[in-house]
């Protein structure tokens, strides 16, 4: 538990001589750069072993944090076949891709009755769903929404396999879309005819483009400061960001190489398809998906002449994450997100107040 508490950067140095310099030294006659090269394949292999750890104790702290009030699971499914394999004739190089979902259930509910179901893709280019979303995770047990998180292709903590089936707004869209059949047809308690879908950032960007591919299997949605453009937002965006796009595992061409596919990935490009009542929010403070990239997503929207809710907060605290922290502005905006989604979904608890969301979210 000591190891897992220290900084990344102390424990690599911790164990640079035993896995690294020792080993390469004794090679004798290698070149600086070999040695470089074979000492960068250490760090990754032990960047996605640290990942797998810290899931692993994310996992626990889950129990912990909101066992009180729901049922936990975590389930492993399958998705669409990857788009890019190391060896195409290999036996089951195009299998279905598997990935985990986390799936959380009200421990109150009647197990006789049928409940609304949310959606809730992680947010990050390469992230996990973790304990960040404790306080949301008990604000909708509180509500009786049934919840399912897809760990969809790209996640972290699952290897380095996985970590590069990514697929940003592309395949990943249809594992949470995936996650969504299974809980149909697995989950008795789920009513097929109340769902919707909820993200923040780039769970946002998967969010809209599910719905606008799947209109008709979702009755509501929440896209909170959603990554709407990919050519805009790599556009203002470093190097550094942008390599996980362009690595080849990935989409391996830059934006001016082929800026229709970052298009093809981006949700600006379909607003024309949207028909499911859909909730925007975003912040003229972003420090991460800036105002101007969800206002020309809503800027398209108008265009295309659809009836949609949107909201941008002036200078919201929080930046980013303004509606997703503790403060008291935050969690008003969470309520204001709760009333919106029951408008469509109609849970059998909505909350009536702030005192309501206080109450459920904080022990």
């Amino acid at each position: 538990m000591i190891t897992l508490s220290l900084p990344r950067f102390l424990l690599k140095l911790n164990i640079l001589f035993s896995l690294v310099f020792l080993p390469l030294w004794a090679q004798e006659g290698k070149s600086l750069d070999f040695l470089t090269k074979q000492m960068d394949k250490k760090f990754e292999a032990l960047d996605h072993r640290l990942d797998e750890l810290a899931k692993a104790v994310d996992d626990v702290q889950w129990y912990n944090k909101v066992g009180d009030v729901a049922c936990i699971d975590k389930v492993f499914i399958v998705g669409p076949p990857p788009v890019k394999v190391k060896d195409s004739t290999a036996r089951g190089a195009w299998n279905p891709v598997k990935f985990w979902a986390y799936i959380f259930i009200p421990q109150t509910l009647n197990r006789n009755k049928k409940y609304p179901l949310l959606i809730l893709p992680h947010g990050g280019v390469h992230a996990d769903f973790t304990t960040y979303h404790t306080h949301i995770i008990r604000e909708m047990m509180a509500q009786g929404y049934i919840v399912a998180a897809p760990e969809y292709r790209g996640s972290t903590g699952y290897g380095k396999e996985f970590y590069e089936r990514i697929d940003y707004g592309g395949r990943e869209v249809e594992d949470n879309h995936a996650t969504r059949n299974w809980m149909v047809e697995n989950c008795k308690l789920v009513d097929s005819t109340r769902i919707g879908a909820v993200g923040w950032s780039h769970g946002g960007l998967i969010t809209l483009l599910d719905i606008f591919e799947h209109p008709n299997d979702y009755q509501v949605a929440f896209a909170g400061v959603p990554v709407s453009d990919l050519v805009m937002r790599l556009a203002y965006y470093d190097d550094d960001y942008r390599k996980d796009f362009y690595a080849q595992y990935h989409i391996g061409k830059t934006v001016h190489e082929d800026s229709a596919e970052y298009l093809r990935r981006s949700p600006v490009t379909y607003a024309n398809k949207l028909k499911t009542p859909l909730l925007i929010h975003t912040n003229t403070i972003d420090d991460d998906v800036h105002v101007e990239e969800v206002k020309h997503l809503i800027e398209e929207l108008k265009a295309a002449g659809k009836k949609f809710d949107f909201e941008i907060f002036q200078e919201a605290p929080g930046g980013h994450s303004f509606d997703r922290i503790d403060t008291k502005l935050a969690k008003q905006t969470r309520l204001k997100i709760y009333t919106f989604l029951a408008q469509h979904l109609n849970p059998p608890h909505k909350f009536k107040s702030l005192e309501d969301l206080e109450k459920a979210g904080y022990k």
